[in-house]
């Protein structure tokens, strides 16, 4: 598993499609799935999840794992898509940005889609639903700082995400989206 920035124009394409982007949703929450699996649960062709799975696997995303019987069920490959334009140019630069822009696509529906459900969760579920904004005023290092210190926070769960038995009794996969921009001059 790894980390590092992706840098090829060809592999950022790649995750420029919205439908992909719920794939690694899909497996990071749910864990191995085989493309008929992933149809059932997204509503999509299993012809389409067989081929977006490939896409994803041509370029390290997503692998296929040994499953019972022949089914070859698909499995997350990188813990984070570490997505940006810097030290990017041209074609690398314009793929890093549609990558980054179908992802806050699909991250938005889905924070959408999962707040209007809210209301049929269970209480204890219900309380931790939701968002919130606020704006600080930093300088550049302390920005820098925080967003390293809340990186450092969620990191603590990360192993929990790739390896299920570490996960305790209860757990539901909490999706946390952090954004930090900064106004203009």
């Amino acid at each position: 598993m790894t980390d590092t920035p992706i840098t090829d124009p060809k592999a950022l394409r790649a995750l420029s499609h919205p439908f992909r982007w719920k794939l690694l949703e899909l497996l990071t929450e749910q864990g191995a799935k085989t493309a008929t699996q992933c149809s059932e649960v997204l509503g999509e062709s299993v012809a389409s999840c067989s081929y977006h799975l490939n896409m994803l696997a041509k370029y390290g995303f997503v692998t296929e794992v040994e499953g019972p019987g022949r089914q070859k069920p698909w499995q997350v490959v990188r813990r984070r898509q570490s997505i940006s334009p810097d030290e990017l140019d041209g074609e690398a630069a314009m793929a890093a940005e549609a990558a980054a822009m179908a992802y806050l696509d699909q991250e938005f529906e889905r924070i959408r889609d999962r707040i209007r459900q809210r209301e049929h969760m269970p209480a204890e579920w219900r309380d931790v639903v939701g968002t919130q904004g606020t704006v600080k005023f930093l300088t550049a290092e302390e920005a820098a700082e925080l967003v390293a210190d809340l990186q450092a926070l969620l990191d603590k769960y990360d192993e929990r995400r790739m390896n299920p038995e570490l996960r305790p009794e209860g757990s539901r996969a909490v999706r946390l989206f952090l954004s930090h921009t900064v106004a203009p001059e």
